[in-house]
């Protein structure tokens, strides 16, 4: 899935992962798109600082 895919996934109440569903990416309610991990409640932005490359290869990222 690209930025675009996701964000819109997102939107439309779809839950998007990373990987596998222990990473679980979320809008937080200041407008922040960051993967969660399950496993140990932390977050890691889903984009790098410059705001054009992801933390995961785009076929990494599905719906679940």
């Amino acid at each position: 899935m690209n930025l675009q895919e996701i964000k819109s996934a997102l939107e439309n109440n779809q839950r998007v992962f990373w990987s596998n569903t222990s990473y679980e990416v979320i809008k937080d309610n200041i407008g922040q798109y960051l993967i969660k991990c399950h496993l140990n409640n932390t977050f890691i932005g889903l984009m790098w600082q410059n705001n054009v490359t992801m933390n995961g290869d785009q076929k990494d990222f599905f719906i679940g």
